[in-house]
């Protein structure tokens, strides 16, 4: 199964070459990697230039002419793998937020089900033990705030660390996905149970990053709250033709969504 990972990057440039090292050591042959710069000013797009020689028809890279979102970004990239011929597409962060030799635990679950999606509240998973109390709650809150809104059978909708088959991906209403910051991954979680597909977490431990800065603000966050209820509105269309879902726990084969 061809596996395109996009990441997307605003002032990546010391996380980057490490990211492509790590990831072209994985035994997953034929792994690709997609860039998608918000033309950031520490260099990230040229870094990301120089990869692409190094690793010739594994890097790529799409430069957009400033920060536009990570939303935008992810729409964007998983366009431009979906018209290359990946079967399959992971979205992660540059920053070893989210480990990569994951990956191939992420493409085995998704053998048997339509969206393996890395997981940092079910057993085994985890966020940063050196984090403060009042960090962990929020994190935690803001995650169960969007599961009990929208119904959501999954344990981690706020995650970004996720791996699409590419079938899923083509009946997901891209282009009208306009969510950024992670209320994009609850929109796209609250889409695919929507439309019926299955779900399959993977534990892991979310570590906070070694080297730039977080992109997490408050507009962040308030967007994510107000997002949550927005979504219920947008995507009542599909809620109706959906019947009632049916829910797994995470330890068993997959959760699925309505459908």
């Amino acid at each position: 199964m061809q596996l395109t990972v996009v990441t997307p990057t605003f002032n990546e440039a010391d996380n980057l070459p490490r990211l492509a090292s790590a990831l072209f050591a994985l035994d997953i042959p034929g792994l690709k990697l997609l860039v998608v710069d918000d033309n950031s000013p520490d260099g990230t797009g040229q870094v990301a230039e120089a990869l692409s020689s190094q690793y010739p028809h594994r890097v790529s890279v799409m430069h957009r002419a400033g920060k536009l979102g990570l939303g935008s970004a992810y729409v964007s990239g998983f366009t431009r793998a979906l018209s290359e011929g990946a079967e399959a597409v992971a979205q992660m962060d540059a920053d070893f937020s989210h480990p990569p030799e994951k990956l191939a635990v992420l493409l085995e679950a998704l053998q048997t089900c339509d969206v393996a999606m890395g997981s940092r509240y079910v057993p085994g998973g985890a966020v940063d033990h050196h984090w403060p109390f009042w960090r962990k709650g929020l994190s935690a809150f803001g995650n169960i705030y969007a599961r009990m809104i929208l119904g959501l059978p999954v344990r981690d909708a706020t995650g970004g660390f996720r791996m699409w088959r590419r079938e899923s991906l083509l009946k997901m209403p891209l282009q009208e996905v306009r969510s950024n910051g992670y209320a994009f991954q609850v929109e796209m979680a609250y889409l695919a149970y929507l439309l019926g597909f299955s779900f399959r977490e993977v534990p892991f431990y979310f570590a906070d990053r070694q080297w730039g800065h977080s992109k997490m603000s408050l507009q962040i966050q308030k967007e994510a709250a107000l997002r949550v209820w927005q979504l219920l509105f947008e995507y009542r269309h599909l809620k109706k033709s959906a019947p009632a879902a049916s829910r797994c726990d995470p330890g068993q084969p997959a959760a699925r969504g309505r459908g």
